[in-house]
């Protein structure tokens, strides 16, 4: 196992309601992903970029069972060797659409799911979506790893809960709006100061109806600092990471021994 990853973000335009647009969007921006001298070895994608946010149609364009993303991002992971962190699509599951990631390893096969837990109340998503019942736990290349989507950032206890499981890293799509960026950063960075663990937080840009999503992917380190941000454009955000700072700055101040559960735990 190797502590060296190599991530590549992709932060893309998503066209609400129209999934070939997408698809067609997201193949381009893969090979371009792995077209250059060294190959990423994890490729991640924003939050429901099948769908967007076509909420009073999301029933009838929702990805069955998800079926076709599988089968689309298995056979790109198996082709290129890269594990996916499939952003997170509109998932038609038992009559109830999901707002669900799937993750892929690098021989194509799904390792981890899951489905947003917390629905955001200002996009209307409680009346359109059904909320997901369980963490989101991978390990990526041996590493425990975490997963949440974007207004779940505001929920502190559930990185927590992951970082307490064992994770070193945070992946979390998004489709946060303008003009929150401050709140964006800010409670990324919290996530990774006070976890210690690294986040890769990746989010979609271009105008959806009224609302205008402004990008800034970014990747954290668990000291909290910015290894990589984009910017307002749509582009293909790298950066390289070295999971053995989790231990190191875990090992510096020991924020999960020095812990009073008994005295907090809500």
């Amino acid at each position: 196992m190797s502590d060296q990853l190599r991530l590549a973000l992709l932060q893309m335009h998503i066209e609400a309601g129209y999934p070939e647009a997408n698809f067609a969007k997201l193949s381009s921006m893969l090979e371009e992903a792995v077209s250059g001298e060294v190959k990423p070895d994890v490729i991640m994608l924003p939050e429901m970029w099948n769908t967007g946010y076509a909420l009073t149609e999301i029933q009838t364009i929702a990805d069955h069972e998800g079926e076709r993303t599988k089968t689309f991002l298995s056979a790109f992971s198996k082709k290129h060797n890269v594990h996916i962190i499939g952003g997170s699509i509109a998932e038609l599951k038992d009559d109830k659409v999901l707002n669900t990631i799937y993750v892929f390893d690098r021989e194509g096969n799904v390792v981890a799911d899951y489905s947003k837990i917390h629905l955001f109340r200002l996009m209307d998503e409680e009346k359109y979506l059904a909320a997901g019942d369980k963490l989101g736990k991978l390990e990526i290349e041996g590493a425990g790893a975490g997963m949440m989507i974007c207004y779940d950032i505001r929920f502190p206890e559930l990185a927590r809960k992951l970082a307490l499981g064992g994770a070193k890293l945070l992946f979390v799509p998004a489709e946060w709006p303008h003009p929150r960026l401050h709140h964006w950063r800010t409670l990324l960075t919290a996530r990774a100061i006070e976890n210690q663990m690294f986040v890769i937080a990746c989010n979609r840009m271009g105008k959806s109806g009224e609302a205008h999503f402004f990008g800034h992917s970014l990747v954290l380190d668990p000291w909290g600092e910015t290894i990589a941000e984009a910017g307002e454009e749509e582009t293909i955000l790298y950066a390289d990471i070295d999971l053995s700072l989790v231990d190191s700055v875990r090992s510096k101040i020991p924020v999960f021994e020095d812990r009073r559960p008994t005295i907090y735990n809500a």
